[in-house]
Formats: structure tokens, C-alpha cells, sequence
């Protein structure tokens, strides 16, 4: 029974979604907050910013159905819920409930961070959780996380995958020829393995060409930077750094192998993309990777250069096989789409005021 329905009031933590050079937590924030008051227009909506944000957030306009921009520090709107979209919640006081996006827990489990970022993070992941009334998290895996980690009971935990961009039918038949290019999409960091793939893909038959779409800026990437300047195959491999949206979509349509051997991932956007673009993917056996991808992709031990290596040869000397990975990575991917992610979030915000 939604006996709320129709006049809910929502304020969301937009701070997030401002930004100039979006990733997967700034395109989450915006793919909510702008498909809530389109899907579900009986609400109301107001987007909070915190107050280094505030004065970017002027230059988006808001949709039809929110209400304004309160500054996000000591206080939110009179709303019946307040969802933060980046695990954080802020000190305020209110009668609302919380509702908490959880995306990810890496930085509290493995060497992905200096200590004293992940001392801070840890102490305001436990504060959102401890604080949530009812908590999101974008995978199966990353509830396990949220339970085990921080000790929040199941029950207490709904999961809501993200959505993709898909290019659609016509558009994939008008694509021009995959070119010789493995492409991966993420910052050149230690997480995201991309020194193992470098090394991976040194042993590779020439003419192939590694294509690195990310900012060069994550944790370790200054070691992987002078790996590449000195790799025996550093002609063919091209440094591409962040790229706009219009940029990753050419070359998810021009790349004939998508490969993704992270090493945590709370959901994983890029390699459900790739599939929505008719790209076969190469990926991780573990964290979040498996439950989303599912059958659609390989799975590798992503510290086993020689399994990776292995893996990225089959598929360039299999043309057959990489045709038969596009047709299940397009219907996987058919799965995950934001309209979906947005009605699960509106029907987790009936169910706890139903409650």
C-alpha cells in the first residue's frame, strides 16, 4: 500500500552529481535525481548541495518537479526522506528518514588509499549506515559488504543495480568496423589493475593496440605511468586520459575487445556498457564483477597475467567466438537500465514510509 503516494517529499544529497569530468558515482547522482521527477512527477524534489558545490550547481538547470537548491550543511528541507547518493550523511537535525546509497567498501579492505583517507572514509561509511533507516547498495556483493563490514543487519539493505547508456539497435547496425583495439575505461590506478593488463597485453600479437580511457590520476599511478613509458610495446599503447561521454561512446563503437580486470568493483558501469555496445568482455572472477556481468563475459583471475594474457589471445585469434560474446553481452546488458534503478529507488522510499 503507498499511501504516500503523490506527495512525498524527497531531499537528495546532489553534490555528487556536480561535476566536470563525471565517473560512476557523479553519473549515478545525476541518472536519480533527474529521473525521479520524470518517472515519478507526484513528488517533490529537493536537491541539496553541500557548500563547495553549491555555486557550480547553478550552472544545471533543475527538472521540472524540484523544488530548489538548499544549501547542505545544517539543515534539509521539511521532506519525509533524505537520501544521501554517496554514502554520506550530513549532521542535521529533522524528522525525516534516511535513506543511503552504498557503492563500494574497497578503501576500508585493501591498499587502495593512504591511511589517513581511509581512516576519514571509514568513520563516515559506519555514520551513514548507523544513521540509515534503509540502505541501497548497487550490488549483491556490495551488501555483503554493508553487512559484514559494518554490521547492518540484511533486512536492512535493498539492492538496487545501476543502468547504462544504450546505444539502441539502429545505431549499433550503423557503427563502422571494429578496429584491432582492447580498450579498457577507468582511471590508471592499483585498483583497477591496470599494470597487470599492460603486462598482459605486451605478450600479445602486434598490430593490436591497448587503448587506456581514464584519468591518470587514481592511487599508484605514477608507478604504472613509468611502466608504460617503458614497455617494449609503448607505441601501441595509447594513454587517452579522461574522455567525454561523446569520446567513450566511439571507441566502445570501434573497439573489438573490452577488457576490465579490476581488482574491486562495487558494480562495474563500464563493462555493462561495453556489452550495451556489442563489445565481448574480458573480466574479474571476483567482488562485484561476476553478479553483474554473469555469463556474458570472461572471467579471469585478475592477478594471473599469464590466464589474462590467455584469455585476450583466444579472443583475437576467435572472431566466431568474440561474435558469440557480443549477442550475450547485448542481451545482458538489456538488463540494467536507469529507469529501472529509478522505479526500485522510488518503490525502497514507499516502502519504508509505509512502513
Amino acid at each position: 500500500m503507498l499511501r504516500w503516494w503523490g506527495h512525498v517529499r524527497i531531499a537528495l544529497d546532489a553534490t555528487y552529481s556536480v561535476s566536470s569530468q563525471p565517473t560512476g558515482v557523479a553519473v549515478y547522482s545525476r541518472e536519480i535525481l533527474w529521473g525521479l521527477p520524470r518517472r515519478h512527477p507526484g513528488g517533490r524534489y529537493y536537491f541539496c548541495y553541500r557548500p563547495h558545490r553549491l555555486l557550480r550547481s547553478l550552472e544545471a538547470f533543475l527538472p521540472r518537479g524540484a523544488a530548489r537548491r538548499p544549501l547542505l550543511e545544517n539543515w534539509v528541507p521539511a521532506a519525509h526522506i533524505f537520501h544521501g547518493l554517496n554514502q554520506r550523511v550530513p549532521r542535521v537535525a529533522g524528522r525525516h528518514r534516511v535513506v543511503t546509497t552504498f557503492h563500494d567498501l574497497f578503501v576500508m579492505t585493501s591498499d587502495y588509499s593512504t591511511p589517513e583517507f581511509r581512516t576519514r572514509f571509514t568513520a563516515q561509511a559506519r555514520e551513514a549506515a548507523n544513521r540509515s533507516d534503509l540502505i541501497l547498495a548497487v550490488s549483491s556483493f556490495t551488501a555483503s559488504q554493508v553487512s559484514g563490514l559494518l554490521g547492518i543487519e540484511r533486512s536492512r539493505i535493498r539492492v538496487v543495480h545501476h543502468g547504462v547508456f544504450h546505444p539502441g539497435q539502429k545505431r549499433l547496425f550503423e557503427l563502422p568496423k571494429r578496429q584491432p583495439w582492447i580498450l579498457s575505461v577507468g582511471a590508471i590506478q592499483k585498483r583497477k589493475n591496470t599494470g597487470r593488463l599492460i603486462r598482459a597485453f605486451e605478450g600479445l600479437p602486434a598490430g593490436w593496440r591497448l587503448l587506456l580511457a581514464g584519468a591518470a590520476t587514481g592511487f599508484g599511478s605514477e608507478e604504472i605511468l613509468d611502466q608504460i613509458a617503458a614497455s617494449p610495446r609503448r607505441a601501441d599503447i595509447e594513454v587517452l586520459g579522461y574522455v567525454s561521454a561523446q569520446a567513450l561512446e566511439t571507441l566502445y563503437g570501434r573497439a573489438a575487445i573490452f577488457a576490465f580486470p579490476s581488482l574491486d568493483e562495487g558494480f562495474g558501469i563500464p563493462a555493462i556498457e561495453a556489452m550495451a555496445w556489442g563489445v565481448p568482455v574480458v573480466t574479474s572472477n571476483r567482488s562485484a564483477l561476476p553478479e553483474v556481468t554473469g555469463d556474458a563475459a570472461f572471467h579471469v583471475d585478475p592477478e594471473d597475467v599469464e590466464e589474462l594474457r590467455f584469455t585476450l589471445r583466444t579472443l583475437i585469434e576467435q572472431p566466431g567466438l568474440r561474435e558469440t560474446m557480443v549477442q550475450r553481452g547485448l542481451a545482458h546488458a538489456a538488463q540494467f537500465t536507469w529507469d529501472r534503478a529509478v522505479d526500485q529507488t522510488w518503490t525502497a522510499y514507499h516502502e519504508l514510509l509505509d512502513r
